[in-house]
C-alpha cells in the first residue's frame, strides 16, 4: 500500500523516468476562443512523455523517452528540443508518417482539441526499450499510445516488464474518444489497466468520459473499485483529491494565475516524480507537482521555463 507519509525506496538505476508514448506539435490559438472561431495558431512542443522529458530535465532528475516522429520539419523541431535540454534522442524513431498534430484553443479551463495522428503510435517493442525498462526507476504512458496498436502492444509489453522488475509504473488516463481506433473500446480498455499499473492520476473530465458524471468521492471510488493503488484526481480550480483506498486526502488548487491549461497535468507529473526520486515523502511529492503545475499554469503552451525546485518551494510556501 502506498502510505502518504512513506517516502517510495528505489533501486539505484541509469534513469529516473522513462516515458513512452506520443510526441507532436500543439498548435495553439493566440488569442482564446471556446470553438475555434480564431484565426492565428503558435506553433508549440508538445506530447505528455516528451513534456515530462523535459520538465523533469529542468528539475534536475535524469529521464529518457522512447517515441515517435515523422522524418520531417515538424519532427526535427521537436527532435532539436529533446536536444536543446540535452535529452536522449536515439531512442526516438524517424518514420515515414507525418509528424502528429493537435490544434488547441487558447484556454484557462480545458482546451478543446482537434486531433491529427501519424507517426505518433509508431513504437515498437525491442531489445533496445527491454533494456531501457530494466534501467529506469520510473515508468510513465497515458492513453496516446495505447489507443491504437502498434503502441499499445509495446506499452503491455513494457507493463509485463515492469510488473517483472518492480518499477514503478504511473498511467495518465486521459482518454478521449477522438484519439481512440475505430471499432475498439477505449473505455473498458482502460478499466482494464488500473489494476495492472501502480498510479493512476485521472482529471475530473478523464473520469467523466470513463465512468460517466458522478461526485469526485464516487469517481475515485470506482477506480479504487477497479484496483487502483493509488488514486490522484484532479478538479481544476477546486484542487486534488488522492486516495491509497484506506486514506484520502484533499489538497487545495496552488494556481495564482491561469494563463493556458495546455500541460499542467504534465506539469504536475513532473514535480511529483522530481520530488518521488529526490526522496520526499508521497504527500510532500504530491504537493510539489501541484507546485509545479500552478507554475506551468502562468505561460502558453506545455513547456515553461522551470526554475529550480527550491525556487518553487518558496514561491508556494512548501516546507518540504
Amino acid at each position: 500500500m502506498f502510505n502518504f507519509n512513506d517516502k517510495i525506496m528505489f533501486n539505484d538505476k541509469k534513469y529516473d523516468v522513462l516515458t513512452v508514448g506520443e510526441m507532436l506539435i500543439d498548435m495553439i490559438s493566440t488569442d482564446y476562443s471556446d470553438d475555434f472561431e480564431v484565426d492565428t495558431y503558435r506553433k508549440h512542443f508538445g506530447g505528455s512523455p516528451a513534456n515530462i522529458a523535459i520538465n523533469t530535465r529542468m528539475l534536475g532528475i535524469n529521464p529518457v523517452i522512447v517515441s515517435s516522429v515523422g522524418d520531417d520539419g515538424l519532427g526535427r523541431f521537436l527532435l532539436k528540443k529533446l536536444q536543446e535540454h540535452d535529452i536522449e534522442i536515439k531512442y526516438v524513431r524517424r518514420v515515414d508518417y507525418s509528424t502528429s498534430l493537435v490544434l488547441i484553443t487558447k484556454s484557462k479551463n480545458n482546451p478543446a482539441p482537434i486531433f491529427y495522428r501519424d507517426a505518433d503510435y509508431h513504437i515498437e517493442y525491442s531489445d533496445e526499450l527491454k533494456y531501457l525498462v530494466e534501467n529506469t526507476k520510473i515508468v510513465h504512458f497515458s492513453s496516446w499510445p495505447i489507443s491504437r496498436n502498434p503502441a499499445r502492444g509495446t506499452v503491455e509489453k513494457v507493463i509485463e516488464e515492469c510488473r517483472k522488475n518492480n518499477i514503478l509504473v504511473c498511467f495518465d488516463p486521459n482518454y478521449h474518444p477522438m484519439i481512440w481506433e475505430r471499432g475498439h473500446d477505449g473505455r473498458e480498455y482502460i478499466k482494464s489497466l488500473i489494476a495492472k499499473v501502480d498510479i493512476i492520476k485521472p482529471s475530473e473530465v478523464d473520469a467523466e468520459r470513463i465512468f460517466g458524471k458522478d461526485t469526485p468521492e464516487n469517481q475515485l471510488k470506482k477506480f479504487l473499485r477497479f484496483g487502483a493503488k493509488l488514486v490522484i484526481l484532479t478538479l481544476g480550480k477546486d484542487g486534488a483529491m488522492a486516495s491509497n483506498g484506506k486514506e484520502t486526502i484533499r489538497f487545495d488548487t496552488l494556481a495564482d494565475e491561469v494563463v493556458d491549461t495546455t500541460g499542467a497535468g504534465d506539469a504536475f507529473w513532473s514535480g511529483f516524480y522530481s520530488g518521488l526520486i529526490k526522496g520526499y515523502t508521497l504527500k510532500e511529492s504530491l504537493e510539489l507537482g501541484f507546485a509545479v503545475s500552478a507554475y506551468k499554469l502562468r505561460y502558453v503552451g506545455a513547456i515553461a521555463d522551470l526554475p529550480d525546485i527550491d525556487t518553487i518551494k518558496s514561491i508556494y510556501n512548501l516546507k518540504s
